[in-house]
């Protein structure tokens, strides 16, 4: 995305972020409502890895521009621990996040990679003291059951965008889209409101609407269905993005969530990006596009839907208020998503 079509980039207004009492959502009973705080030059940014390893040299990018920003770190100890492809063992990760869960002076959680492991370790949180003192927790991909855990059963914004592996080790030399993008978390955190636009697709589906914005990693809201963890959607716009996946598997995926009901009774749907895995045989062409596969599950609803929109496994990945309250307008000519 142009830095033209970023409407500006990120709108920046007032001086606070209301933490919000907690309320029911009359459509499927789950809680929203609470937002952290905007943070301040002073406050604290903890980083962890509650689900594939890191280095201490990996998250040093990271850290230097967190700070240019302001912001104190934390490291968490799971940060250079290493149990095979996850950030140390299950008890070492679920240890090391509780910790920075119930610290009142950690003012935001910024996972540190994606990978696999979080949903070993979700049920063993506690989120009392969490609840207590509201704070951020960032990241995509496997993160997306952290996002999910915790707007179903607690109704507190997180923000779903990249991670210490996508900074730059040298900012001077960085792609206009990769500081943009990183920048976009700054001011998620920082600031009151956010806007965004998308290049228009030729098969989006036009229209208007308002809900809280909930979604992630297409994959992983598929494996947390009937879970505590679970998803709920109605009345809300959903995004959604995945990697790597081949398109019978994103068709399936699609399935489930019509299946379940997730697709009926939204007010929005956002198609980030698919990394679309080639078939290994021709024979084996599954005969559909993405926006084909999309397309056939939501043919008689009505609301909004736009493909090619910034997030996923992707550069241009920017910062989401998962939790938040936010107008998504389609035309045929502009696709706009600004949080309200």
């Amino acid at each position: 995305m142009k830095r033209k079509q970023f409407l500006g980039g990120l709108l920046l207004a007032g001086t606070t972020i209301k933490t919000l009492a907690a309320v029911k959502n009359e459509d499927d009973g789950a809680i929203a409502g609470l937002v952290p705080r905007k943070l301040k030059p002073g406050d604290t940014i903890a980083i962890t890895s509650p689900a594939g390893y890191i280095t201490f040299e990996e998250i040093a990018p990271a850290i230097k521009q967190i700070e240019s920003w302001g912001l104190k770190i934390k490291i968490g100890t799971s940060i250079g621990k290493r149990d095979f492809t996850f950030g140390g063992t299950d008890a070492e990760r679920t240890a090391d996040l509780q910790q920075l869960l119930d610290d009142p002076k950690v003012k935001a959680i910024l996972c540190a990679r994606g990978g696999y492991g979080a949903l070993r370790i979700v049920d063993r949180l506690n989120f009392t003291q969490f609840l207590q003192h509201p704070k951020w927790v960032i990241g995509f991909s496997d993160i997306t059951v952290l996002h999910s855990h915790i707007n179903r059963n607690f109704g507190v914004a997180t923000i779903h965008s990249k991670m210490c592996n996508s900074f730059p080790d040298d900012w001077s030399k960085a792609e206009p889209i990769q500081i943009e993008t990183i920048l976009s978390i700054r001011q998620a955190l920082m600031a009151e409101k956010m806007q965004y636009t998308a290049t228009p697709n030729a098969r989006n589906v036009a229209g208007l609407a308002s809900g809280m914005l909930v979604g992630g990693n297409l994959k992983t809201i598929e494996t947390l269905a009937g879970s505590k963890s679970d998803l709920h959607t109605a009345g809300k716009i959903l995004f959604v993005e995945d990697t790597g996946e081949y398109l019978y598997s994103i068709d399936r995926m699609f399935w489930n969530l019509k299946r379940s009901g997730k697709l009926s009774l939204l007010k929005g749907l956002i198609i980030g990006g698919f990394k679309i895995r080639a078939a290994e045989d021709s024979k084996e062409e599954f005969g559909k596009d993405l926006q084909e596969i999309v397309l056939e599950k939501i043919k008689n609803y009505k609301y909004p839907v736009c493909f090619d929109f910034p997030v996923g496994h992707q550069k241009n990945n920017f910062a989401l208020k998962c939790g938040v309250v936010h107008q998504l307008r389609v035309s045929n000519n502009a696709v706009t998503l600004k949080e309200i």
